[in-house]
């Protein structure tokens, strides 16, 4: 089977760490049933430059009839100040692709304890997953209004919405502990109100797994105390932007974790949940774990090519445990060494 992939290098270490991300597939590619035609395609900060646009209008059409895509990351102080700017790009692809489930797993390597701001015995056997609504919610609600000594946003969802989300995650929780966490502020918010009946209803379908309820500055409190005791959190746009990024520092750095955004029928996308870093772009020493995870994340989930990508997350794990740490992680591998040394791990006979 023949499957599209359409690649998006970005900005600043995008490139650098989408060409890890590509060595890995290519080592990887014999032990799967897909061949892969990949399809590289401008976007953010370099879509500005090449064709005038974040999101160039070749860029979408791609998009649109792809299997999957990859992203390496977008924005830089050059474009920052631009009507046009790399993030809108991203909305507006977002938008485009419906892009409403956003999938951010969260584990800790032993070999980065060390790293973690908690303590060893906190964090050691964390492995949790982020399931945040992306395409509605505050951030897209309307009315809205900035005035000189007023302002307001609305916090809109539609039943519908929530319901779909919902059913994201319960169906990943039956694939692990079978444990969801909503996350809501029910005891303040209409939308929350709205947001754990549906949860109620929608646990109905699920009776193999177990439903909690959390608000969220609990949720938030308890992340740091006790981050074992979640399997799957499922929250609504602005809760699950605050979650996973206070999530994302538990293994000690961004450059670990990778993210998968998906569509009711669409293409999904993958990227690493970190920025462009153009303060060290074109150096040679950005980690390329999250971006090789987020290919891993893209053959699992996209392509249901379960052996290779378990074997691209043991391989990532083996090469940290021997002691192969990018400038990030504390050592000084630089990104091309820590990309052959994956390659070596997948490659022994």
């Amino acid at each position: 089977m023949n499957s599209k992939i359409v690649i998006l290098a970005g900005d600043g270490i995008g490139p650098e760490i989408m060409d890890s991300g590509l060595t890995v597939l290519a080592a990887i590619k014999a032990q799967c049933s897909h061949e892969f035609t990949i399809e590289k395609q401008p976007f953010g900060g370099a879509g500005i430059d090449d064709a005038g646009a974040s999101l160039p209008e070749a860029t979408l059409a791609a998009c649109q009839t792809a299997d999957a895509i990859l992203l390496g990351a977008i924005g830089g102080p050059k474009w920052e100040k631009m009507t046009d700017t790399p993030e809108k790009g991203l909305l507006a692809l977002r938008k485009a692709l419906n892009l409403f489930a956003n999938i951010r797993p969260v584990s800790v390597s032993s070999a980065l304890l060390h790293l973690s701001p908690l303590k060893p015995e906190i964090i050691e056997g964390t492995d949790l997953i982020i399931v945040r609504e992306l395409s509605s919610g505050i951030y897209f609600g309307e009315p809205r209004e900035l005035g000189e000594t007023m302002a307001f946003d609305t916090a809109r969802y539609q039943k519908s919405e929530i319901k779909r989300i919902l059913h994201a995650a319960f169906t990943i929780a039956q694939g692990r502990s079978k444990k969801v966490t909503s996350v809501d502020k029910a005891n303040v918010l209409a939308s929350s109100k709205l947001w754990r009946a549906t949860a109620e209803e929608v646990a109905k379908d699920y009776p193999d797994c177990q439903l909690e309820h959390q608000y969220v500055d609990s949720a938030a409190m308890k992340l740091i105390q006790n981050p074992k005791a979640f399997d799957v959190i499922v929250t609504e746009n602005l809760f699950g932007d605050i979650l996973s990024d206070e999530a994302s520092v538990l293994p000690g750095s961004l450059g670990v974790l990778p993210s998968a955004s998906h569509s009711s029928d669409g293409p999904s996308l993958y990227e690493p949940i970190h920025g462009s870093a153009p303060d060290i772009a074109g150096k040679g020493i950005a980690n390329p774990i999250s971006m090789i995870l987020s290919v891993a994340m893209m053959l699992r989930q996209s392509f249901q090519e379960e052996a290779a990508a378990a074997a691209i997350e043991a391989a990532c794990d083996t090469v940290l445990k021997q002691g192969v740490f990018t400038s990030d992680l504390g050592g000084q591998a630089s990104t091309t060494e820590f990309t052959d040394a994956v390659v070596k791990e997948l490659t022994k006979k």
